[in-house]
């Protein structure tokens, strides 16, 4: 059979696949000229190197320890160069331009607000700057023949005492570029039952979150951010493989909290990459999304932090392809899910696969049909 539908894809390919990307810290995926020039300009003398290359591989060493912690301690210097209207303006526009030139159609890219406030800015000037940004990474886009629909999350930090006013700032700004509410920062310690009344609120006023659990911390933290807070979605989510049994024979008994998730459809935003770095899965053949995916979970692909990890839609699908042996259908189910998992509405999600990616892997899969033969 000379169809390419059960062969890998190319890593070109992969580039022009339409993707969906859920879980991406805005202050995670700066170009590193972009932090070097912009600590120029405001005078921040923190940086470990200023000169882009050897920051950026600075970056993704510092993050490369298996500790959470220590991942999050790279933050400072991004946050540092991220105090003014005009720098989140600029970060936010280069985010999405890098997203569209990567083939990603849909985002939603999160930051907490109260981490911006240092530089004078009270918490809807940065809400309205980094829209702004978003908005003008789109026109770019658009003006370059690219397609890209970008959302904001609002993250609210989870050591903080503030959730509740980021929930309420975040669905002030629902019908102005603001999608959802997310909670951050490292889960030991700090459950996200601390913060039921912003959960409340929300569910109130009907509107989404997501919370990160599963990443460092196990079950009881995506027990809680389910069954406690009410979740729409798990930003990690990646331990509820420590509720799954592989017996020797290759059989597989879900625990009830597993089966819970697999049942309602709770969207696993994954990041193989970061769960690489902070310790999640010793290897990409290692990590649960094999698992996942065979046994139907709705599992997404996600970057996490670009800056840190070095890392992109591509190379995560990248990484996947190669560790699995995934083909194109497989890339679509990951995108699909992502997409149903998104928080806009239900049409305007179901336009956005059938009238953007499903089309889109057609037309790479048939790509065979027409190359020269002889």
């Amino acid at each position: 059979m000379t169809s390419t539908t059960q062969t890998p894809p190319s890593p070109e390919q992969i580039r022009r696949a339409p993707k969906v990307l859920l879980h991406d810290h805005l202050d995670g995926g700066l170009r590193p000229a972009t932090v070097a020039e912009l600590a120029r300009e405001q005078g921040y003398d923190r940086l470990p190197e200023t000169d882009p290359e050897r920051l950026g591989a600075w970056f993704r060493a510092a993050a490369d320890s298996g500790s959470l912690e220590r991942y999050l301690e790279t933050f400072t210097h991004t946050v540092g160069v991220m105090q003014s209207a005009a720098a989140l303006t600029r970060v936010a526009a280069e985010c999405v331009a890098d997203l569209a030139a990567d083939g990603v159609v849909y985002a939603e890219i999160r930051y907490a607000p109260e981490q911006h406030l240092a530089g004078g800015l009270s918490l809807e000037d940065v809400v309205e700057a980094v829209n702004e940004g978003f908005r003008e990474g789109e026109r770019r886009a658009a003006a370059d023949g690219l397609r890209i629909r970008v959302g904001a999350l609002l993250t609210a930090m989870r050591h903080a005492a503030r959730a509740l006013e980021i929930a309420e700032l975040a669905n002030r700004y629902r019908d102005l570029g603001v999608v959802g509410f997310d909670i951050a920062g490292a889960e030991a310690g700090f459950p996200p039952t601390r913060h039921l009344d912003a959960f409340e609120f929300l569910k109130r006023e009907n509107n989404h979150f997501t919370i990160h659990a599963g990443e460092a911390f196990g079950l009881p933290s995506i027990w809680q951010a389910l069954q406690w807070c009410g979740a729409d979605r798990l930003g990690h989510g990646v331990r509820i493989i420590d509720d799954i049994e592989v017996d020797e024979d290759g059989s597989v008994t879900l625990g009830r909290l597993a089966a819970y998730v697999r049942d309602k459809r709770v969207p696993l935003e994954l990041c193989p990459t970061s769960n690489l770095q902070t310790g999640a899965a010793a290897s990409y053949a290692e990590h649960p999304i094999g698992l996942l995916r065979r046994l139907h979970f709705r599992a997404t692909v996600n970057t996490d932090n670009r800056l840190m990890s070095g890392t992109s839609m591509s190379a995560e699908f990248t990484h996947l392809v190669r560790t699995f042996h995934y083909t194109l259908a497989d890339l679509q189910w990951f995108t699909v899910n992502a997409m149903k998992s998104a928080f806009i509405p239900f049409d305007e999600r179901l336009a956005m696969i059938n009238e953007v990616i499903k089309p889109g892997y057609a037309a790479l899969r048939s790509e065979w049909l027409f190359k020269q033969r002889g």
